[in-house]
């Protein structure tokens, strides 16, 4: 029996198998690195507890004074307002 091409393979048929190489070892190296990476990831630190409740007014009023996004006097006054006026309830 005879085969097609006199027991070879023309050059199309070289190109579409480095190809169909090329894009396999492509494949198998990028499911690596996302392995790599999902598999070596630590979760983030977190600061506080999840169960702990959130910081007091007061404390973010002063972070916002030590960060520099308001002044001293709008401080006072918005410190002031907070100790004047009664605590709200948000469970209504």
């Amino acid at each position: 029996m005879m085969y097609w091409n006199d027991h070879g393979m023309s050059g199309w048929g070289w190109f579409g198998m480095s190809l169909g190489m090329l894009l396999l070892l492509a494949v198998i190296i990028v499911v690596g690195i996302m392995l790599f990476r999902a598999l070596g990831r630590t979760p983030p630190p977190t600061d506080r507890p999840a169960t702990a409740p959130p910081p007091a007014a007061e404390q973010l009023l002063a972070e916002r004074l030590a960060r520099g996004e308001i002044d001293d006097e709008e401080y006072r006054r918005r410190l002031a307002t907070l100790r004047s006026s009664p605590p709200q309830s948000t469970h209504e």
